[in-house]
């Protein structure tokens, strides 16, 4: 029996959950339920894409030039940034955004919820050149529900005999009608670093709307937010717990070409115009101390509604 053959017998569910591998061996769980549909990359835990069945469009975005490839980071869905966000405070060769959304899961679990939804869960499995560059004993484990709405909850437990710090991001991009026209809400007011001006603190007044690029950390804030899309005629709706910073990120024309896999999107533009990241995380001023013996949660629910 193959690894994945072994892998759908006993983590498949009739009629829900199957498992599958790309050609360059990649494996995923493809999620289609009564709800919603979703697909997840084993490697990095990383969620590719998520629908719910009332919406014409995905709610989660990925790049049509995304590559699906070992080793690789996926232009879109559901990045997890872990156990630093941005750059390695002093190790400049370690990868940005820590090493977790590039190394391999394994699946723990799945099973069908009462409601019907489909849960998945997760654990990142240590290598060599995850404890080298993280030389703390530790567990990471991601458990997802797919249904009507998303929830995803990332889990550190400390197994060391000392506290460690972490900083983490569910570096989320959601499919969007177009970037110059949504506005996300519930961060008015809150103070924010902004990496395009030099790390300036500024103060956001009034909704966020978009016409350059914009890369902003805001911080002491556990807000929900939403993301108000009036030609897709959506409410976006992103409910955390466990989570004091908020990243809000486009990277528009010019850097979108310098990275090179965004691609084109359905209305012909680039990818870009198509999505807005709205990430739920402990970043900059809000790293997380983990205790000795102690698991930190960030959970973070998405739900789509009528706007």
């Amino acid at each position: 029996m193959t690894p994945l053959e072994h892998l759908n017998a006993r983590r498949a569910i009739e009629g829900q959950l199957r498992f599958r591998a790309n050609d360059q061996g990649l494996i995923f769980a493809d999620i289609d339920n009564d709800f919603a549909q979703a697909s997840l990359c084993l490697q990095g835990g990383h969620l590719v894409s998520w629908r719910p069945k009332d919406q014409a469009r995905p709610v989660v975005w990925v790049s049509s030039a995304a590559k699906f490839a070992p080793g690789k980071s996926i232009r879109g869905g559901v990045p997890v940034c872990w156990p630093w966000f941005g750059p390695h405070e002093t190790e400049a060769g370690f990868p940005a955004h820590g090493f977790a959304r590039t190394v391999p899961w394994e699946v723990t679990d799945s099973c069908t919820l009462e409601t019907g939804e489909t849960e998945i869960a997760l654990m990142l499995l240590e290598t060599e050149q995850t404890r080298a560059q993280w030389p703390h004993r530790s567990r990471l484990e991601i458990m997802l529900s797919v249904g009507r709405s998303l929830k995803i909850t990332l889990m550190t437990t400390n197994l060391d005999d000392h506290d460690f710090v972490i900083g983490e991001a569910l570096h989320t991009y959601f499919e969007i009608g177009d970037i110059g026209e949504v506005r996300v809400t519930g961060l008015e007011g809150s103070e924010y670093l902004d990496k395009v001006d030099n790390f300036a603190r500024k103060r956001q007044d009034g909704a966020i709307a978009f016409n350059g690029e914009t890369d902003r950390v805001y911080v002491n804030t556990g807000a929900e937010c939403a993301i108000e899309d009036a030609r897709l005629k959506r409410r976006i709706r992103i409910a955390k717990s466990g989570s004091q910073s908020t990243v809000v990120w486009t990277p528009w024309a010019e850097k979108a070409e310098k990275m090179g896999d965004f691609g084109p999107g359905i209305s012909g533009q680039g990818g870009w115009r198509e999505m807005v990241c709205v990430e739920s995380a402990n970043a900059l001023d809000n790293r997380v101390t983990v205790p000795a013996g102690q698991t930190h949660r960030l959970t973070v629910e998405y739900s789509v509604e009528p706007f």
